[in-house]
């Protein structure tokens, strides 16, 4: 670990030019043999206690159909033991520092749940065919701001250095087209909140199966994020076009506001600015864990590591469950929260010098397998820890997709926390439905406002 961790250190701080190289082809060959197919250590760990990839879910558990809450397939298992305030020296080098910094904060409270490692993470065939085929054209360009030679699949399944890994959670699969009803929740610390209900559409431009380098031009996503509730906020659009190299041309974004019944361009929805009705309690960088332009952070790829982390989190999914049974003072109910010993990838970014953000430096936990952020640590000025930031993710066996069901994001200084993905009293998410990308130009939001 230490060999690797100097290895990858030294990669990060070579000069932007260098960080543009393919992996060779007698790499790429370990693909789906001893990586999987996503670039993963398909073995388990010398103590068993992190089991061998065997392809994740790729079967509904009996019973399901599609429309439903997704049954947890692993409700049988018991607890391998709970991490608290107590007890966290024992866990120490396995638990990020936001965990830590919630235990400390909240001792009375707060816990983390340890369960068996289940390593439930699986994608279409294509979605693999295409990160192998593209595995050593796919590079860096401009810098690292964008990318090219790689569509479908993930661009860098053995990333060189910490743009790489992160290029890897901005690509990675989610469906072709989906549409999701969630609601977002910002709690006082007295555990008093009111729900704004969204319904989030997504069209994954790069996923796209007909997809080829002119037809992705530079449109990584295709997103529309209607507010539905309550009255005193509903009918809001936003349409957003997100570039893939946002330095060389901005993601396009336009707002239609029901009051003036009109389309406009909408005010800027990225970097640090604030999220939308979140109460500035997170930055629009901050949905889906990390969206948008690098620039302007320095990028380090610290190593891999065994963690502690959030996985498999079916019980905050489910329709079973209230959101008031979830939502609770201070954090959300850590009896309905589950964890599990995965590998991550550990990333650091840190400002650049002449840049501007509210945090200067912030460290992201990728899980192995699916390349989905499942832990943020974000800094303030003063390089204390300001947020923590919890992915608690499922996999969405009707799509294949492995993907947050509930995005918590805590702020340490006041007290107080944001949930965004509330689904227990909502329609399912639907993975079938059809968009084209005129579905989302500015005349097409037009018309849906008017109506």
């Amino acid at each position: 670990m230490k060999k690797n961790t100097l290895l990858l250190s030294i990669l990060a701080l070579l000069p932007s030019s260098a960080l543009v190289g393919a992996i060779s082809a007698d790499q790429a060959a370990r693909l789906g043999k001893d990586l999987t197919p996503l670039g993963a250590e398909r073995a388990g760990n010398a103590k068993g206690t992190i089991p061998a990839w065997d392809g994740g879910i790729t079967t509904p558990p009996a019973g399901y159909t599609p429309g439903m809450h997704h049954p947890d397939p692993y409700a049988s298992d018991r607890p391998l033991y709970t991490v608290t305030q107590e007890n966290m020296a024992q866990y120490a080098d396995r638990l990020t520092g936001g965990s830590m910094a919630l235990l400390k904060a909240y001792p009375a409270s707060y816990k983390l749940v340890v369960y068996p490692t289940h390593r439930s993470a699986s994608y279409p065939e294509r979605i693999y065919e295409a990160t192998k085929k593209y595995a050593t054209t796919a590079h860096l360009t401009n810098n690292g701001n964008g990318f090219a030679g790689s569509f479908i699949g993930i661009p860098f399944p053995i990333p060189q250095n910490g743009l790489e890994a992160i290029w890897n959670h901005l690509t990675r699969y989610r469906g072709i087209a989906a549409v999701r009803y969630i609601s977002q929740a910002t709690p006082l610390r007295s555990g008093s909140y009111s729900l704004v209900d969204f319904e989030d559409e997504f069209l994954y431009n790069y996923a796209r199966p007909e997809i080829d380098e002119k037809e992705l031009g530079n449109i990584l996503v295709y997103f529309k994020q209607s507010v539905v509730g309550p009255a005193r906020v509903a009918g809001s659009i936003l349409v957003v076009h997100e570039t893939l190299d946002q330095v060389k041309e901005l993601r396009s974004s336009w707002i239609y506001n029901p009051g003036q019944r009109r389309v406009r361009r909408a005010p800027d929805v990225s970097y640090d600015n604030p999220g939308t009705n979140a109460d500035s309690m997170r930055t629009s960088d901050q949905f889906d864990m990390f969206n948008g332009a690098p620039d302007r952070f320095a990028w380090e790829l610290v190593g891999k590591k065994e963690m502690i982390v959030p996985y498999n989190s079916y019980k905050l999914h489910s329709d079973q469950v209230k959101v008031s049974d979830i939502l609770k003072p201070l954090h959300i109910n850590q009896d309905l929260a589950r964890y599990e010993l995965h590998r991550v990838w550990v990333v650091e970014s840190r400002l650049k010098p002449g840049s501007s953000h509210i945090y200067p430096r912030r460290t992201f936990y990728i899980d192995e397998d699916s390349w989905q952020i499942l832990a943020i640590d974000q800094y303030d000025a003063r390089g204390q820890l300001w947020r923590v930031s919890e992915a608690h993710c499922i996999n969405y066996y009707d799509a294949r997709t492995f993907w947050s069901t509930l995005e918590v994001h805590t702020d340490l200084q006041n007290g107080r926390y944001l949930a965004i993905g509330l689904d227990n009293h909502r329609k399912m998410y639907d993975f079938s439905i059809k968009r084209t990308p005129a579905d989302y130009n500015p005349d097409a939001l037009r018309r849906q406002g008017i109506r």
